[in-house]
């Protein structure tokens, strides 16, 4: 039997959100094992000047435990 836990994690990109989604995995792998499955929560965006400057996502990242 597994036992999965879920963390929260905020990421930014200024190029789009899945972007922000692969970096936020990529950082999250370096220090969290057996990553499952990754859930976009919420996705929200910076204007500046009357143009997108930052895209931001909250995710879920599902990993499995030891």
């Amino acid at each position: 039997m597994a036992v999965l836990k879920v963390i929260e994690v905020l990421s930014s990109s200024e190029t789009s959100w899945e972007d922000a989604t692969k970096k936020a995995v990529e950082k999250a792998s370096k220090s969290v094992k057996h990553i499952r499955s990754v859930y976009v929560q919420e996705q929200s965006a910076s204007v500046k000047d009357g143009k997108v400057a930052e895209f931001r996502v909250n995710l879920k990242i599902t990993f499995e435990l030891e």
